[in-house]
């Protein structure tokens, strides 16, 4: 686990190799996640450290197109599934959960877990996997969307049901889309909209 006075310098000096690595969007998106991850780390009472690594580190895995991201997992043996494949947008939670670790050196299983499901959610999150998955959906700097200023108020307020209108506008999103949906974004939604 990290320590607490190296958080600091780690968060620094991983926030310069992604800006070199990312987009200019992808990096601005990427602090925006941090910040929220850290405002909602404070309501909620957790590590707002732990909370700003997961953030900054949770699109790692996304410097390079989906395809490229499916030749990387080969090369580092990280098995993908059926719907990942079908899903490409999935690989960069697992590949970037597997550079948070190798890569940039984080030892600490909760934020490689919230990097690992940010995309998808799971049933019976952490409390670090829920800020994360909605820190990705909120941050300051997405367009807006249907749903998403309640979504933003409810993660403040209900964070359970904000999970849950969060999968639930996924899911419809995709529905509407004709795009294949994911197995674990529609048990996450059956999970916390009971």
């Amino acid at each position: 686990m990290l320590q607490k006075g190296k958080t600091k310098m780690d968060l620094d000096k991983i926030s310069k190799k992604l800006e070199k690595k990312l987009k200019p969007d992808r990096y601005r998106h990427t602090k925006g996640v941090m910040y929220t991850a850290a405002a909602m780390a404070m309501r909620y009472e957790q590590d707002i450290q732990e909370a700003m690594l997961a953030g900054l580190l949770h699109d790692c895995g996304k410097f390079t197109s989906s395809e490229e991201q499916v030749e990387l997992c080969k090369k580092y043996k990280i098995e993908l599934s059926e719907a990942e494949l079908q899903v490409l947008p999935l690989i960069h939670a697992k590949l970037g959960a597997y550079l948070a670790k190798e890569k940039y050196k984080v030892d600490n299983e909760r934020v490689i877990n919230a990097i690992l499901y940010h995309t998808t959610g799971r049933p019976n999150m952490t409390m670090l996997d829920k800020i994360i998955y909605l820190s990705d959906y909120i941050e300051p700097g997405r367009k807006m969307i249907p749903g998403l200023t309640e979504v933003r108020k409810e993660a403040f307020t209900d964070i359970d049901h904000a999970v849950s209108l969060c999968a639930k506008n996924t899911l419809e999103y995709l529905k509407w889309q004709k795009r294949p949906i994911d197995p674990m974004t529609a048990k996450t939604y059956e999970y916390y909209s009971k």
